[in-house]
């Protein structure tokens, strides 16, 4: 892109966010978030979803230019909401939205599982997401096969087709035996290859391991081939999951240290009543139910970042928003897992939810409680749509309350002490039409991923750059940017520093004052 394109286009999103803005509703208080200033990193994502096309694509069988065109629409909503990462679905049932040699072309691209879209979606939503300056983080469940029963349904090259017996029924669906070692190994493998081949930001697991406790998910050969040193079919459905996580996190390190690899459990490890370890909540355990020791995943550092789907509002008796974050709070402390909370945009307005999630101001309640816990590095939203659709104006409500500056992604703490990337000249910064105009250069071979630009009324003294209230923008890197500043006025002070995919910054550039 050349440069006077990209500087319209950098000016073009600025003015777009402002135009965007939506007054405060009257049920918030402006005055009561007026002192607040948001961490200078924080994760601000949302899920897009493709399993039975939930968001993305829309419907099955859509041209390739629709598909692209409604990707793009997704992230313009991430930037009007003032996001900086999507989570995007990209195997949803051992099926592939990219040309896996492993699995089939998933159905919810054409509508026919195995039938070729006419295009890469994968490589084409990585590049168009980092063209925003967003990071993309890919997004599997690892054993999940179909949404039906059916193992005759299945493409006829499909790995379950190819080995039955890899394969369980159960509750109207199909799913991979989390207990053969073959298994676990395969969906590995058909993992890394998106991992290996395209330049994502992260490895992303959802909250579905074993979809039940009970014997009726029917792993009994394995569990007598396998499960002899284990007490009970739990501990050892426990240990199979433990080990593809153990493992996830090895295979990732190797591969592509620099991404972050995580998951979004369901919300309740354990309750206190049945083990004292356990949160104040009486809801399902994933522990017991799911075979998913979230906690030990935590504590034994196989994670980079954990979050949690803390789906319940804040004095719910049965699992207590306001009681959850404080126990997650506390199994992240001194542990290098980030601490991310998954945050339901679903339930805010919608039909048949009880009355807690009708108060407009329940989820940016959410974000206010999180504020007094710095563990909780940020949100991810579920869904995208529910993100768009704002009922009752609660989404908007938290961008005004708590998105008041851009936001930096989380830097994982194995990788701070990494080489940051290269000082960025910031060549002037002068009056125009609108605003001040920056102009900036990359240095060294690589330009970097992003810019972040900060505003001082002054020359910078120490702090001064990891403060957000001086922080005024975060926009796409090239070899050469031109950004306009709306709100730049005369004698303003203007530096620069350069940001790496794994959010790492450089020292800042020379500061700047608006020429006038």
């Amino acid at each position: 892109m050349s440069s006077p394109t990209r500087r319209t286009v950098l000016r073009g999103l600025a003015l777009a966010a402002a135009a965007t803005a939506v007054p405060l509703p009257a049920f918030a208080s402006a005055s009561a978030f007026a002192e607040y200033v948001p961490p200078l990193r924080q994760m601000r994502g949302m899920w897009i979803a493709s399993v039975v096309n939930i968001n993305w694509p829309s419907k099955p069988g859509l041209t390739a230019d629709q598909q692209k065109a409604e990707y793009l629409a997704w992230l313009d909503l991430a930037q009007a909401r003032k996001l900086n990462a999507v989570f995007v679905q990209i195997r949803p049932t051992a099926d592939a939205f990219w040309p896996s040699p492993f699995e089939p072309w998933s159905q919810y691209l054409t509508g026919t599982q195995g039938q070729d879209p006419g295009y890469d979606p994968l490589a084409f939503v990585v590049e168009e997401t980092h063209k925003r300056g967003l990071a993309f983080h890919a997004w599997f469940n690892p054993y999940r096969v179909s949404m039906q029963p059916d193992p005759s349904k299945l493409h006829p090259d499909h790995p379950g087709t190819k080995h039955p017996d890899w394969i369980v029924p159960y509750g109207g669906k199909l799913y991979y035996n989390p207990g053969m070692p073959e298994v676990r190994a395969f969906v590995q493998d058909a993992m890394m290859d998106a991992v290996t081949r395209y330049d994502i930001d992260g490895l992303h697991f959802d909250d579905y391991f074993y979809p039940v406790n009970t014997a009726a998910f029917d792993d009994s050969a394995a569990f007598a081939k396998y499960g002899q040193d284990f007490p009970d079919l739990a501990a050892w459905r426990r240990n199979n999951v433990d080990l593809l996580v153990q493992e996830m996190q090895q295979r990732v390190r190797q591969a592509k240290p620099e991404i972050a690899w995580g998951i979004s459990p369901s919300g309740i490890w354990r309750n206190r009543t049945t083990d004292p370890l356990g949160s104040d909540t009486g809801g399902s355990q994933s522990y017991d139910n799911l075979h998913a020791d979230t906690r030990g995943w935590v504590k034994k550092g196989w994670l980079d970042y954990i979050a949690p789907q803390l789906y319940w509002y804040i004095g719910q008796s049965n699992a207590d928003y306001a009681k959850l974050v404080p126990w997650w709070s506390d199994v992240a402390a001194g542990t290098p897992t980030q601490l991310w909370i998954g945050q339901a945009a679903y339930k805010a307005g919608a039909a048949g939810q009880p009355a807690q999630w009708f108060q407009p101001d329940e989820l940016t309640r959410h974000l206010t409680l999180n504020r007094d816990h710095p563990q909780v590095g940020g949100d991810i939203w579920y869904n995208s749509g529910d993100v768009r659709d704002d009922r009752l104006g609660s989404v908007t409500t938290v961008v005004t309350d708590h998105y008041t500056r851009p936001a930096l992604g989380p830097l994982l703490p194995r990788l701070a002490g990494g080489a940051a990337p290269r000082r960025p000249v910031l060549v002037w910064a002068r009056r125009v039409d609108g605003g001040a105009e920056l102009r900036i250069l990359a240095t060294g071979r690589d330009a970097p991923f992003q810019y972040a630009i900060f505003r001082l009324d002054r020359h910078a003294r120490p702090g001064d750059f990891d403060d957000a209230r001086n922080l005024v923008a975060v926009v796409p890197a090239d070899r050469h940017v031109r950004w306009v500043d709306p709100a730049g006025t005369r004698g303003a002070y203007y530096y620069v520093t350069a940001v790496d995919r794994a959010n790492r910054q450089s020292p800042p550039s020379q500061g700047r004052r608006v020429q006038w």
